[in-house]
């Protein structure tokens, strides 16, 4: 498969003909671990169709959304660690059906200098995420899980384009570092505020959200 348009817009032809040739092309299906926690990273995804989600373990054991990836994406986390050899901080799973380009890590640090659309990729993407995790880390500390769960809401109808979400009140729980009743409780306040419309495994967001 030709890597998408909006991806060989990003780098000079010389870095692109290096990536057709040392990349490879890999897919993950809704609801796939793409990247896991302590996973030794050998591979750095670009995606190029589709939304991962990224989250980050708690000390309790709970998941943290941090950000999400779409197209032409790279993952912040992901360059860190494949540039220092660590292992995987963050898991990443694939929100919809997702299509990516796969980099070798040996190839990261010594295009940095020999390439400058792909140090000013990476910094940018770095920049970016820091930014996202900054927004969702203010979100933790300075709102209360009502206030973080319509933000979450409106996110998810912004990333896939539609009014209906479907997703489960045990993913959000999950997402949003809380428990399903809790969750539960605060979207039934929303539907009887008018503000949504629950459905088994969806939410419908309407007009007045």
């Amino acid at each position: 498969m030709e890597i998408t348009e909006s991806v060989k817009e990003l780098f000079e032809p010389e870095l692109m003909a290096e990536i057709m040739a040392v990349g490879r092309r890999k897919t993950a299906e809704e609801g796939e671990v793409i990247i896991s926690i302590g996973q030794q990273l050998l591979y750095m995804p670009i995606v190029m169709q589709g939304t991962v989600k990224v989250s980050m373990m708690q000390p309790d054991g709970r998941e943290l959304l941090m950000y999400y990836l779409n197209a032409s994406d790279g993952c912040a986390m992901s360059f860190t660690c494949c540039m220092q050899e660590a292992k995987s901080e963050i898991m990443a799973v694939a929100e919809d059906d997702v299509e990516m380009w796969m980099i070798p890590v040996e190839y990261m640090d010594s295009w940095m200098s020999k390439y400058p659309t792909w140090k000013d990729f990476v910094m940018r993407t770095m920049q970016n995420r820091f930014v996202e995790m900054l927004k969702a880390l203010d979100m933790v500390v300075f709102n209360g899980l009502d206030v973080r769960l319509i933000n979450y809401l409106r996110e998810k109808s912004r990333i896939s384009g539609k009014t209906v979400i479907n997703v489960s009140h045990e993913e959000i729980a999950n997402d949003l570092a809380s428990s399903r009743v809790v969750i539960s409780r605060l979207l039934k306040k929303l539907e009887n505020d008018g503000k949504v419309l629950l459905y088994r495994n969806q939410i419908k967001l309407l007009k007045d959200f």
